[in-house]
């Protein structure tokens, strides 16, 4: 059996209902932001703190730089000191090496003077005489007041030269000069200056001066000794 839907007839349909849009929404509220955590500030601490320590340690790098430069400048003048003070040491090391050697050499060979007062001469028939002493080298250094005559002879010159006074063949300024190989003359000279060496291995050996007329002599006469190491001059 059919029921009257079934027949035909349209169903009945649901009344439409108008449609209002919704209603607009308020706007959103400004988002919260979260505090930074505090992993990260303990992080900026530390950077800052790291920066600091750094800054610090460059301070001190400076002033050790400026230190080590001063200290630098102070060894550097010492340097300088000490190198001088060397210079002048060795300096004075030498000199003393060479006093040394000096006075070795004048341990080994003293000079000492042997006459040296002034005496007069009264005329010719008057001298001043003097030995030669044997191994020692004859410092002959004189001056007078007038022209005086000086020879160095040895005793047996001297002995004939007072023979020929005595035989009267001249006066004593005469035969004290003109005697036969005589070893130094100087005739009629006011300074003698002479370094004699024949007595360094010879014990036979005289200096004797004269004048024409009276003058004074100023003697000053040294030995250095010096032996020869064998004989010398008339021996």
């Amino acid at each position: 059996m059919e029921t009257p839907e079934a027949a035909g007839e349209p169903a009945e349909q649901p009344s439409l209902v108008p449609y209002s849009p919704p209603a607009e929404s308020p706007p959103p509220s400004p988002t919260w932001q979260p505090a930074p955590p505090r992993r990260n500030r303990l992080w900026y601490a530390a950077l800052l703190l790291a920066v600091i320590v750094t800054l610090g340690g460059l301070g001190l790098l400076y002033q050790d730089d400026v230190s080590w430069q001063r200290q630098t400048a102070d060894l550097t003048r010492q340097n300088a000191s000490l190198r001088d003070q060397l210079s002048i040491t060795q300096s004075d090391y030498r000199t003393a090496q060479q006093t040394i050697q000096d006075l070795k050499t004048e341990a080994k060979h003293p000079n000492v003077g042997i006459w040296n007062v002034q005496q007069h001469i009264d005329g010719p028939d008057f001298y001043l005489a003097g030995g030669v002493p044997d191994t020692f080298t004859y410092h002959l250094h004189a001056t007078s007041s007038g022209p005086m005559s000086v020879s160095i002879l040895t005793f047996e010159q001297f002995a004939a030269a007072v023979d020929c006074v005595h035989q009267g063949t001249g006066n004593t300024n005469y035969c004290m000069h003109h005697q036969p190989k005589i070893a130094n003359t100087w005739l009629n000279v006011k300074t003698v200056d002479y370094d004699f060496h024949l007595a360094e291995g010879c014990a036979n050996y005289m200096v004797v001066f004269t004048a024409g007329g009276p003058v004074t002599v100023s003697p000053n006469v040294s030995v250095t000794y010096n032996p020869a190491p064998t004989f010398t001059g008339d021996c």
